[in-house]
């Protein structure tokens, strides 16, 4: 399944960027819904790269034709990601920490000036569930529960930067 969701922050994309680089930024995340409390595996800079790991754990409901397939809590993940300062682009991968073979996801996340001082970040991704007969359900799931986490992942990136002016 292709997924697109945008964002639009109220701040310059260089406030943006730098809040999503910012490693205790990640601790600000456990504040979203159903993320749990995400942990910074690894964050290394080197000059306008960015490469880093962090594990997250979902925290939300599932149905019950979802959790006949999968155990709620072992639905854990690291994303891996490599962000470029230059090009304001970052590629991701999740890497399941259990059921790899079920779920597979990929993507890029982009800065954007809109013209305005502020900012557009859109995400783009493919993501496939190998289970048979509730895979696009739950590929549909997992899609909203990401654009709902976008919603809520704008105020705290604004607050963020606020407090840093």
């Amino acid at each position: 399944m292709h997924f697109s969701i945008e964002q639009q922050f109220a701040l310059p994309l260089e406030a943006v960027e730098a809040t999503y680089w910012d490693p205790e930024f990640i601790a600000r995340m456990a504040e979203l819904p159903k993320l749990g409390h995400p942990r910074l595996l690894s964050h290394e800079v080197d000059g306008d790269i960015l490469h880093r790991q962090v594990r997250y754990a979902f925290a939300g409901d599932l149905s019950g034709a979802v959790r006949r397939v999968v155990d709620p809590a072992r639905l854990t993940w690291v994303e891996d990601s490599t962000s470029d300062r230059r090009t304001h682009r970052t590629s991701f991968r999740i890497l399941p920490d259990h059921y790899a073979a079920l779920l597979h996801c990929h993507g890029t996340f982009t800065l954007r000036a809109d013209g305005t001082g502020a900012t557009l970040r859109i995400a783009e991704g493919e993501m496939k569930v190998s289970v048979p007969f509730v895979g696009g359900k739950v590929e549909r799931a997992i899609v909203s529960g990401l654009e709902d986490q976008a919603r809520g992942e704008v105020e705290l990136v604004e607050g963020w930067a606020d407090r840093g002016a």
